[in-house]
């Protein structure tokens, strides 16, 4: 059996090697300004920088962002939906978003409002099969695993408890009021 022949390291990139690996990174995913400069920059990291200027990243994130194929408000309400819909609450969403490298003020733009909140927080239940949507009532360890998974996914105490208390079949009431502190 013959050896397999050494693959030669990739060359160091240069400008126009940078700002391809940028668009066809921003062409293949959604991205936020954020994650595309620590991706350029994990890119000069494996493989070097061969120009004798330092390199543009940041020239080069904002060309992307001045033609559109960044924007960190689109990125920002996408993911909070997505997040939403798979059931995940405000701090959890959160939490994300500022290690995308949104600002905070982009971050609570996005954020779901209070109602889409519960209703975000019946998808976790349903999904985990928790309170209405279980067989039979939690016992104590149970109903602690439960809190917990409430928790994990970034909701508050209170809304934990409304819905592991619930019995099954029985849907816990909807608050008539739903304001930002319950979910905090």
């Amino acid at each position: 059996m013959t050896p397999r022949p050494q693959k030669s390291p990739p060359k160091p990139l240069v400008e126009a090697s940078l700002e391809a690996l940028a668009l066809h990174y921003v062409g293949r995913f959604a991205t936020s300004r954020g994650k595309l400069t620590a991706y350029l920059a994990r890119k000069l990291r494996e493989r070097g920088w061969a120009g004798d200027a330092p390199p543009p990243t940041e020239r080069i994130t904002q060309k992307l962002v001045d033609l559109g194929y960044v924007d960190d408000r689109a990125y920002a309400e996408m993911k909070s939906g997505a997040m939403q819909r798979r059931g995940l609450g405000q701090r959890r969403i959160a939490q994300t978003l500022r290690q995308d490298g949104i600002d905070e003020t982009t971050s609570e733009q996005a954020a779901p409002d209070a109602a889409a909140q519960w209703d975000a927080a019946e998808r976790l239940a349903r999904r985990k099969r928790i309170g209405p949507f279980a067989a039979e009532p939690a016992d104590r360890p149970l109903r602690e695993k439960q809190i917990a998974t409430f928790l994990r996914a970034g909701h508050s105490m209170q809304t934990a408890r409304n819905w592991i208390e619930s019995a099954p079949g029985e849907l816990p009431e909807r608050p008539e009021t739903l304001s930002a502190e319950d979910w905090e």
